[in-house]
């Protein structure tokens, strides 16, 4: 099955390039928003031999998972901070073309959610990632969106679970899952208009949220904060309520939820 897009994508003016091997689909990306290319512009690779997460994390791809980055060139006057709450909307889109490619789940299969600031996770197990990235060019400012998802396996020797959608008894194929998010990016973002709907999509990411209302271990630089997570505010920072009381706010950091809170 060759990668393509979801019709209303085309319709709206989204491209796609595809290929069968590439470095990074986030790296060839942001290079085509640097030559000019118009956009927005989905590059999609069969396998991905130098992807990145975030923290400088690498990102393994096989063939037979999802590398996938979405050029995107940021609107006139929009500011940093609203482009950042992007990543929720890249979240949202991503669990429901998860959710749309794997049919329904079988008894007992874990279910979908979204760990802040930007993974999908299937129970514990983290099943996708999304990295985004921003430069200011002069033509204006690019963001490229790029989602690694675990459609055929999962990597080993890793220091956290991670799982497939094929080892939850959810199988897909990668081309199937590009075109359901190509849609599924393309509703949440015209939800999210601009940042003025953002109070939807923070609704509807905390309903899909891992971990809320449960202990929560936030690692930032030298510090470590140890609470329960308990919302997104309007910006969509990470509350922790510590305990005694004290509420704080995060922007970046690595977070554990849950038993891993407990355990780190």
């Amino acid at each position: 099955m060759a990668f393509s897009l979801d019709p209303a994508a085309e319709a709206a003016g989204y491209r796609l390039e595809a290929h069968d091997t590439l470095g990074s689909t986030s790296t060839q990306a942001m290079a085509r928003a640097r030559e000019g290319a118009a956009g927005p512009l989905w590059v999609a690779a069969r396998r991905q031999t130098e992807g990145r997460g975030r923290r400088g994390r690498t990102w393994t791809s096989p063939e037979g998972n999802l590398a996938a980055s979405l050029y995107w060139p940021v609107p006139p006057g929009l500011a940093p901070e609203e482009v950042a709450t992007l990543a929720f909307v890249a979240g949202l889109s991503l669990q429901g073309a998860l959710v749309l490619a794997g049919g329904p789940a079988r008894e007992g299969s874990p279910p979908l959610r979204l760990k802040w600031p930007n993974d999908v996770l299937a129970g514990s197990a983290k099943l996708a990632g999304i990295l985004l990235e921003m430069e200011s060019l002069p033509r204006g400012a690019a963001l490229v969106v790029g989602f690694g998802v675990n459609v055929a396996a999962a990597p080993e020797g890793l220091p956290y679970l991670a799982t497939s959608l094929a080892a939850i008894g959810r199988p897909a194929e990668a081309e199937g899952l590009l075109r359901q998010l190509t849609g599924t990016w393309l509703r949440w973002l015209r939800i999210w208009d601009e940042g003025r709907g953002f109070p939807a999509i923070r609704e509807a990411w905390l309903a899909r949220a891992a971990g809320l209302e449960g202990p929560a271990l936030v690692r930032a630089g030298s510090e470590r904060l140890s609470g329960t997570f308990e919302t997104i505010d309007s910006r969509g920072r990470l509350v922790l309520r510590l305990p005694d009381g004290a509420r704080r706010t995060v922007t970046a950091g690595e977070v554990h939820f849950g038993s891993a809170a407990t355990a780190a």
